[in-house]
Formats: C-alpha cells, structure tokens, sequence
C-alpha cells in the first residue's frame, strides 16, 4: 500500500490506517530505530509512537501492548541463555608471560618510505616531480493512566526492548528464512549530501534523475540529490548535538543508529538478506572518545580555505590552497593551476592544460623484464593552452577556495583580498567545460601555447556567444560567453596571446578542447551556458549486485532545460547501466594517467557492480569456493603445529610501536593469528592466552596510551598521530599526522577489531566507539558529519583511495598500495558484518566491487591493458601511480619484490577477489617464475613470504609446500603477516594434502 509521511521533529514516519496495523506495523519503528540517538532515547521514542497508535481504533491497543511485553519476554530469555553459555575467550584465565622470539618480531622488510622518522616519502626528489509529537505537559492517556507510567509498566529495565523489537517488528529473525514480503520503504534520511553553495549567479532547480528504462540492475532505494540553494529539498537530520566545533569535554557518545544489539558473529554471508541497503548510513554519529583530546595547533596552518567544516584534505583540489598555491589540480581530462605571475606571460589568472599523448616524457627502459618496458611516463606541467584572467589581476592577486566538497570545490580569484570583483572556477571532477563566472571584470582569455585565429562562430543558444581557437599546437578549443545583461562582449584577439573582453564586464566564460569536429561542436554547442557545481553519490546494495548514483548539481543559463556534459573515465564506462552508456558521446579526450575519458550528457550517472564478495568472512575465499571455513584434518594438524612458536610472540612489544602503520599491522597479525587457530585450527583453548594479550593491548591504545598517542585535529578535523606536533618531523610515521596513509593504518587496526568482536561479543561494548571513530576519520559515510570530511581516502570517481595528505606535490595525489587500499573497504565489511551494521558492511562490499574494476584498469595491467602507453604496459603493476604520472617503483627502494609485493601485501580473502587469477599468472610467469626476472626463491626477507603467500591464488600446492617446509626461516615472513595463516590460506584454497 501507499503510505503517506509527516514528520516528528527530524524523523519521517509513516501515518498508517488502523485496517492495515496487522501487516505494516512494523513501518513505523525502522526511522525511529535507526534514528533514535537524534531523538533522545528509548522513552521518549516510545512516548512519541504511542502518541499515533492511540490515535488507532481501541481493538488495536491490547495487540500493541502483547507487542511490546512479547519483546521484552524475548529479550529476558536472550538474556537468561547467555548467562547459561559457556565462558567467552575474555573468561579464560591467562597462561603465564610467553618468551618473547625475537626472531618473529623482526621487520624483514625495509621500511616502506624509509626511516619511520625520516623524509616524507610525499617531499622526496621523485616528487618532481503534520502528525507532531504533542507537549509533553499534556500526554495522552489510557483511562486516568498518563502515558508515562504505561511506557513505565511496560518497559521494565528496557535497555534491550527497542533492539528487540526491531526483530519483532519487521525484521528477519536469523534463524529463520526472510519473509517474501519487500521491505516497506523508509524515507532515506543519510547525510552524504550537502547543500549547493552556488558562485554568484543564477540558480536552478537540483538535476532529476534520469532512470534507466533498460537496466536490469537494482536501483538504490532513493538517490538523494545535490540541492540548489533555491531549492526548498529537505534538509537531512543532524544528528549531533551541534554544529559548533568540538569543545572540550566530550558528552555521552550516542549510539550509532544501525547498530543492534546482539551482533552477527556468523562466518560466511551476509548479516542480513540485503534488499536496497543503503550504503550511506552514518556509522556514528556522537563526539570523539574522551580519551582523544583536542588540538588547534597542526603543523599544517589551514590557509586560503574559507570554510569551517571539516576539510577533504586528500582530494584532488589540494594544490589550490597548499603551499605555493601553484601545483595543478587534475579534473580529467583537464587540468588546471594558477600562474601566479609565472610562466611566458607572467599570468596571474588560472592556467587550463589537456595532454596529448605525443607530449609525454618516458623513462629509461627496464630490460631486465620482459618486454622491455619504460621505467616511468609523465605528463608536462605547464602548458598553458588557455588562461582565464582579467585585467585587473596583478601582484596583490589572492586565490581562495570556497565549499571544497568530496567532487568539488570553488577556486576564487580577487585582485585583492576583500575585492567584491573576482573570477569564481568551480573545480569538478570530469568537468566538461572549465568555467569562470566573472563579476564586475574586464575577461582576459590568454593563451601561452599561442593563439593562430579565432573565430566569431555566432550564437548557439539564447545569451551565449561562441569563439572558435585554433592554437599554434594545432589543437582546437571551443570558447563560450554568457554575459549576465545578454548583450553582445565582443571580445578582441589583441595579440597571439591575449583574446580581451569589455570592462567591468559580470557573466561566465567557458573553454573546452573539441577533439571531435563538427559533431562535437554540436554536442557542446547544446550544453553551453551550463556548468556543474557540485557532485554527489548514494549507493545500494540488493544480494550480490550493487548499484550507485553519482549526481552532478549544475548552474547556469536555462540550466534547468539545458543538458549538462560530463567526463567519465574507462572504469566508469564499463559499469554504467543501458541508460546512461546511451548518453556517451563521440567526444572523447586522453587522460594523464587513466586512459581515454569520454563525454556522458546528464545530471546522472547510475554504475552497477555485480558479483559482490558478500559470502566473504575471515577464512580463506576464492572465486569458485567461496568461503572456505573447513580445513582437512591434515591441514590443521599442520596448523596447530606450527602455530605455538608465533602464539609466544610478545604481544605488548609487537604492537605498542611509535607508528599507527606498524602497530596496526601487529594487531591485524595477531588477530589474524587467533582465528586462524581457534577457527581453522579448531584449537580456541591454544589460542586463548594470545588472544587475552591481545585484548589487553589493544585497550592500551583505546585508552590513548600508546607511544604516539591520538589527537583530534580541531584545523583540518579528523584524528591524527602526535607524532609531529610540537616541531616533529611532518615525515614522522609515514606522515599520518599530516593525513598521510589514514586508510592504511586505521584499516589494520579496524580489521583486527572485527575479528576480535567476532570472537568475544562482550569486547564490542568498550571499543565500538574508539574503532567507528578511526572509520569516520578514514572513510566516513556522511557529509553532514560536523566531526569528520565524507570519505577521506576513497575517492568515489576515482574507484580508489589517494593516499597523500597535506603534502605539496607536482603530480597530484598518489596511492602505491592497493592491495592496502582493498585491506580497508574489506575491513569495513568486516566490522560491519561484526557489529551488525549492514550499512557498512553492504558499503565494504560495494568498494571491494568497484575496486575490482578500478584496479583492474588502472594498476594491476594484464597484457591487453589500454589505459597506459603500450611500453609501460609490461612492468604489470603500475608501482606508484600518481595524478599526472606513473612510476614503477616504491618510496622505499625499487626492488621488484618491493614494487609488487606492495601491491600484495598483506594477503587476505579479499585479495583473490581483487587480484584475478589471469593477472597474477602473467606477473608470476614476467616476474617471480624461475627463469623470470626476479625469481622469488631468490628473494630474501619478508617480501619471500609475500610472494609465496600471493602465489596461492594460481598455485596453492606451491604454496603450501613452501610454508610447510620443514627447514622453514622465519625471517621470511614479514612484520604483518604469520605462517600459520599464510599455511591457512593456501589450503583453504586447496594447496593442502587431503
């Protein structure tokens, strides 16, 4: 049925005629449940629903009243089977101090960007580089009964009745099949959208969607729009208690909305049968741990950021306000940067450059690999083919960044600070046009390249004048302008560099390369005048198939009847639905180091991911197994025997490191470790004395007293090591004050929570909080999160994370890893499926599919890969791959085991999901194979580990057969890793003896 929505306070709940109760009841608890941290607690959510459901026919009451004492009979009996259980692993007593082995706490591998406390590996020379819930002083009654004292009756203690109601009342109970039913549909109420703060201009209604009439696909529930500042959309609910800054002193942390109470701790599927989960729930939503303190001193000054929300300090527009506010922001296809009086011209306006393929630099060849590819490629800096400036720019010239957002940002330039008069450049992630909207200036278009002629090409639309630029390059760019009084500019080619407008002169100039001829000056005739300000994602998962939007808000001249042109990269391209491939275009333009992008037209873009990894637990899983959860008895007896020499490790001295890298690589180990012997080993009482140690330091850090104890950064806002506070070194572990690696470090430590919660539920209580505060911090779900940016590291165009921070660099942001950058979304799943989050752990899934694909084109290159020059094609990972360039080689050393082994590392059951067989056949057979050019039973050190460990995806007996060895030494397994999981995972994927 239609269920019509009011609103109480900030939660939509559903009105519902008493005929249907029986069958929708359960409707109206979902909002309140999921929102119930906004709305102050369980009383006041039960006051507020029974102020509705006595507004029902009286027959319904005596129903509703069994209801709730039925659900909290459940939760007593809950209650009473767990005290009958047998003792939790926290039970155990602990063995005596195990002898420290100091040959298994050795770091085998060279540090991967030198020195824990040297340079910064992102500053070293390779850088060149209307029901309302009523006053509560006059409360319904029943009878002379006042409503209080009835919900006082009925909830007894009540701490579990609403967590149980939610299975009562519209849920599926785990132990039974879902009922065949669909869900009812909830309002979405997800903070991952911000409103538009629009340049000075015109505003226009938020796109439509555009839905897909052929797509198979499942949608997401809802796609929550971007949203014009006219646009009267409403707001999502702010779950914090303000929008201020964090003060000192934290108030009581509220609990995430998606969390139940008793959380999955099943091996294998998913939580739940996920039916248009939504992707973007909040996590959390209450302050930082108390143990966290504030600071408002980073070594990073917040400058030319004109913003007091927290800061995307890892996305693509950082050039903008870091440092010398010169380095280039790459949009893809193009790039722009500002000329601060450099370069030929000497431009203070912002310079425009796209890269053909012919003006890329290669490095020396690398003939020791087969097929003798170049060690690196680089696009060149500075080419400035066009130059939105004014006259009036000069030496006192600022530029500021307005609303920097995930997929956006406003780059602004004033003659002076203060000046009324300015260019504002909405900077956007595959742009199609690069825009400038002038206010009160004389429009100087430059060209540094050089100007052959241009054009006066009439006027495609109503109020937009057209220009046509040959360049001396013999490329061919398109200039548009849309004067706000809609006369006529008529601008001036004064010189070979400089195409002049009128004085004091208000509206927008667009550019745009035109690679396609006539036809595709047609295609940007039509969408001339518009320009996106502003992206947006919402996502779904429904089984194994998820679905996600990607939103553009637009601006401009008739924007609301004018078609919005956008660039989509080649991973876009292979998972858009029908719908949207249907709206490419012939006009398509190289990118600098992600192959050819191609136009779409439309506000929306739906991509559809199948085959997710939702069968994924923490055992072993391939692509034809699955999850591998039973090993043979051989297999364990091999298992338990190996497995006693590292279970003496010394917890304590593993973990509590002066590095959140480090560290959080021992806990996943250890973690790792313990499943692996009470789970596949089926020996929990041999693993039980690591496991109390384990616990025991990982309290130390929740208590804040490691050796480089947490911060919250009150400049940039997010969570920080202190290692580089108070004159540190910025390079100082791995430069994670300066939000360097976030996803790496705090994943390690998210992941070796999932499996410790999975194995003892009561741990979950204590550390929740301190663990979905390292999720919000690295990859938050929200936008509206007064604490933490939205998604820090992934980047939701890209399909991947960025790794770099606040870290001036040449060629953009950067990852080297992505085997670590799979380690993240996997331990979000993972923590999801623990707590009982499917939110998160739908979200997990959801990026291990788009990293599947990302990866897939753009860093681990099997020998057909089109989106890199054919001679780099054979080097098989791409090493460091960069905004601008690609290197094949590590921050830490150019060894072949290191640039590829750092792709690998560590080995997980998401690393079979996100490595394809047939790519690691072809970088086993170039590289690692006997006669290869780096054989592995050459190599020494931990990374030997590693090979052999990531040779278990094509050949497990191998595997196996060289971790069971019976000479095996120790110092080839790696800081992060164990044998007995590496022995684990190559017989969970068969390589054992049966």
């Amino acid at each position: 049925m239609n269920i019509p929505f009011s609103t109480v306070g900030t939660i939509d709940i559903a009105v519902i005629p008493a005929a249907d109760l029986d069958q929708d009841i359960g409707v109206i608890w979902h909002p309140f449940l999921r929102q119930r941290s906004c709305y102050g607690g369980h009383r006041q959510i039960l006051e507020a629903v029974f102020g509705i459901l006595l507004s029902f026919h009286s027959h319904n009451l005596s129903r509703i009243v069994g209801l709730l004492r039925h659900g909290e009979d459940k939760a007593n009996m809950a209650r009473t089977n767990n005290a009958n259980m047998a003792p939790s692993h926290r039970d155990r007593s602990r063995s005596p101090k195990a002898t420290n082995i100091n040959y298994l706490i050795q770091d085998p591998i060279p540090s991967r960007y030198g020195s824990e406390n040297s340079q910064s590996r992102h500053s070293r020379p390779l850088e060149r580089e209307g029901h309302q819930v009523q006053d509560p002083k006059v409360r319904p009654t029943l009878g002379h009964q006042p409503l209080h004292h009835l919900i006082d009756n009925l909830l007894g203690d009540g701490d579990s009745l609403i967590d149980d109601l939610l299975g009562l009342l519209g849920q599926p109970d785990e132990d039974n099949e879902p009922t065949s039913s669909p869900a009812p549909e909830i309002k979405p109420t997800t903070g991952h959208t911000v409103p538009v703060t629009r340049p000075a201009t015109k505003t226009t209604e938020p796109p439509k969607p555009e839905p897909s009439k052929e797509t198979e696909a499942p949608k997401p529930t809802a796609t929550t729009k971007p949203t014009s500042s006219s646009t009267n959309s409403e707001a999502p609910p702010d779950c914090s208690e303000s929008n201020s800054r964090p003060q000192t002193g934290h108030p009581e942390p509220t609990k995430p909305a998606t969390t139940p109470s008793h959380p999955s701790q099943s091996e294998g599927g998913p939580t739940a049968a996920m039916a248009n989960q939504d992707v973007f729930l909040p996590v959390a939503t209450g302050p930082i741990p108390q143990t966290v303190t504030s600071r408002n001193d980073h070594p990073v000054p917040k400058k030319n950021v004109l913003s007091d929300n927290p800061i995307e300090t890892n996305k693509f527009y950082a050039g903008l306000f870091l440092g010398t506010q010169t380095n280039a922001s790459f949009t893809f296809p193009y790039s722009i940067a500002w000329s601060k009086g450099t370069g030929d011209l000497q431009s203070w306006g912002m310079g425009i450059s796209h890269i053909e393929a012919d003006k890329i630099a290669f490095g020396p060849i690398e003939d020791k690999i087969p097929g003798n590819p170049v060690k690196y490629y680089v696009n060149p800096i500075g080419i400035q083919s066009i130059i939105l400036s004014a006259q009036e720019l000069g030496k006192q010239t600022v530029l500021n960044v307005e609303n920097p957002l995930p997929f956006s940002a406003n780059a602004v330039l004033q003659p002076q600070e203060g000046s009324r008069e300015r260019i504002t450049i909405p900077v956007l992630q595959g742009m199609g046009f690069v825009t400038g909207i002038y206010s009160g200036l004389q429009p100087n278009v430059e060209s540094a390249v050089g100007y052959q002629k241009v054009v006066t090409a009439g006027s495609p639309r109503p109020g937009v004048f057209k220009y046509i630029a040959s360049l001396l390059d013999g490329t061919t760019w398109l200039i548009y302008y849309t004067p706000t009084d809609g006369q006529d500019p008529e601008p001036r080619l004064e010189s070979a560099h400089l195409f002049r407008g009128p004085l004091g002169w208000s509206g927008t100039i667009q550019v745009a390369k035109n690679p396609a001829g006539v036809s595709g000056e047609k295609l940007y005739d039509n969408s001339s005048g518009v320009y996106a300000v502003q992206g947006a994602v919402s996502g779904a998962v429904s089984g194994r198939t998820g679905t996600y939007q990607i939103q553009w808000a637009k601006d401009g001249k008739d924007a609301e009847s004018t078609p919005l042109m956008m660039f989509a990269l080649p991973h876009h391209l292979e998972s858009f639905d029908t719908a949207t491939q249907g709206r490419a275009t012939n006009i398509t333009l190289r990118t600098t180091t992600k192959g050819t992008a191609a136009a779409i037209i439309g506000e929306t873009w739906t991509l559809v991911e199948p085959d997710l990894p939702i069968d994924m637990g923490f055992a072993p899983w391939s692509v034809s197994g699955g999850s591998i959860t039973q090993l043979s008895a051989r297999a364990q007896k091999v298992l338990t025997d190996v497995a006693p020499t590292e279970l003496q490790q010394d917890v304590d001295q593993q973990t509590d490191l002066n590095s959140m890298y480090y560290s959080g690589k021992a806990f996943s180990k250890i973690a790792t470790l313990v499943y692996t012997v009470d789970k596949l080993g089926g020996n929990p009482q041999m693993a039980a004395s690591t496991f109390n140690a384990l616990k025991t330091a990982f309290a130390k850090f929740v208590s804040n007293k490691q050796q480089f104890p947490l911060v919250y950064d009150n400049v940039w806002k997010g969570v920080v090591s202190s290692a580089s506070y108070n004159g540190g070194d910025s390079g100082a572990d791995f430069g994670n004050t300066l939000y360097n690696d976030h996803h790496f470090h705090y994943g390690y430590f998210i992941h070796a929570a999932a499996i410790i919660g999975s194995l003892d539920p009561d741990w979950l209580p204590e550390n929740k909080d301190w663990v979905n505060m390292l999720i919000r911090d690295a990859g938050n779900s929200v936008s509206n999160d007064p604490l933490f940016p939205f998604s820090r590291g992934f980047d939701w165009y890209h399909g991947h994370s960025w790794a770099k921070g606040l870290f001036e660099s040449y060629d953009g942001k950067d990852e080297e890893s992505t085997s670590e950058d799979a380690m993240f979304a996997y331990a979000l799943k993972m923590w999801g499926k623990t707590i009982g989050d499917a939110s998160l752990e739908a979200r997990g899934n959801l990026m291990l599919g788009i990293l599947r694909r990302s990866l897939h084109n753009y860093f681990l290159m099997e020998k057909d890969n089109k989106n890199h020059p054919e001679n780099f094609v054979p080097n098989k990972v791409t090493g460091i791959l960069f905004e601008n360039k690609v290197d094949h080689t590590t921050y830490f050393g150019a060894n072949l085991e290191y640039v590829h082994g750092i792709h690998m590392l560590p080995l997980l059951p998401s690393s079979a999901y996100v490595r394809n067989k047939n790519f690691v056949q072809e970088e086993w057979e170039a590289m690692f194979a006997p006669q290869a050019a780096d054989p592995a039973e050459k190599v020494q050190g931990g990374w030997k580990g590693v090979l052999y460990a990531n040779l278990a995806i094509i050949n497990p007996e191998a595997s196996w057969e060289f971790f069971a060895q019976s000479d095996f030494n120790y110092s080839w397994i790696d800081q992060g890793a164990s044998r007995t999981w590496y022995l684990a995972y190559a017989a969970g994927l068969g390589g054992a003896p049966s």
